[in-house]
């Protein structure tokens, strides 16, 4: 006698997923937060994009009003003064180009040294071993405490001994060497490396020198790339402290220069349209250095320091 055996096969059909109440809501408020953080970038493309004259009679249009490139050609000193006064500008010029050169001078100078100097600080408290480390660290973390006003009048006193009063590096120098914060950050990287990856290159005949080029700095790539990034657009927004030190073009930053620009008033009023164009061609290079290396901001704070 055959025994035969019947093989039933039930499809299960996936089920449509309806979107609770609570996640619709959710989208609903993201939506708002993207809207709200949006509109100022808007509201700035379309006062650059509109004229003094419209803007002075229809300010709440939402859409450009009498669209014109006159703000933008201003702010690049690509007009006469004749021209700029016609469009209800000052007429005074930006030497864009200029506060440019000297924004990017900076930046990159407080960039480079400070990332450098303070990688060699956070080694020093990370992985070499001395006498009152830990105590010498709490005492230099303790400036994260000091508020930066604090700081200002001493950093001018010294930069005016120094002679360095209207210069680029006079700009520089206060935040050029090392900050709390950057060695914090990353002290807290190089703890978090393995031992056994230093006394490998320790029994290769490594010394320490070699061992922090060669080795910690390579795998630290990601968090020096996210402090350098933090670090440019924190110099690059900078206006008090430029304000004081710098007087003349030479030794003008962009941010300083905006605002100059806005005091150059004419007789019709504030020059909207050509500040709002210059702010956003000098907010353009922060936001796209940002868009570009946002993966790797946020992926650096896990402290993955071994892939």
């Amino acid at each position: 006698m055959a025994a035969v055996t019947t093989t039933t096969t039930t499809r299960i059909r996936p089920l449509g997923r309806r979107p609770s109440l609570g996640r619709i809501a959710a989208w609903a408020v993201m939506a708002a937060i993207v809207l709200v953080t949006l509109l100022p970038f808007y509201w700035i493309l379309r006062t650059a994009l509109s004229t003094n004259p419209g803007l002075a009679a229809h300010p709440g249009d939402p859409l450009p009003v009498d669209p014109s490139m006159g703000g933008f050609e201003r702010a690049l000193g690509l007009q006469s003064t004749k021209e700029a006064i016609a469009q209800g500008g000052a007429g005074g010029g930006l030497k864009f180009w200029r506060y440019l050169l000297n924004s990017v001078i900076v930046s990159t100078l407080i960039t480079g040294c400070q990332i450098f100097f303070s990688a060699m600080a956070a080694y020093a408290f990370a992985r070499l071993r001395w006498r009152g480390r830990d105590k010498v660290f709490g005492l230099f973390l303790a400036g994260l405490m000091v508020p930066t006003i604090f700081t200002l009048l001493p950093n001018f006193v010294l930069i005016k001994q120094l002679g360095l009063v209207d210069n680029l590096l006079g700009i520089a120098l206060p935040t050029m060497f090392m900050t709390p914060f950057a060695v914090f950050f990353l002290r807290q990287f190089f703890m978090n490396i393995p031992s056994e990856v230093e006394e490998a290159a320790l029994l290769d005949g490594a010394g320490k020198v070699r061992i922090f080029f060669r080795v910690l700095l390579p795998m630290a790539s990601t968090p020096i790339m996210t402090l350098a990034v933090l670090t440019y657009i924190t110099a690059w927004n900078d206006y008090f402290w430029p304000l004081m030190v710098s007087y003349s073009d030479s030794s003008r930053v962009l941010t300083v220069a905006l605002a100059i620009f806005r005091a150059q008033t004419p007789q019709t009023g504030t020059d909207w349209s050509g500040l709002m164009a210059a702010t956003l061609i000098a907010a353009l290079p922060m936001l796209v250095l940002f868009g570009f290396f946002a993966r790797r901001i946020v992926g650096s704070i896990s402290f993955t320091g071994i892939k």
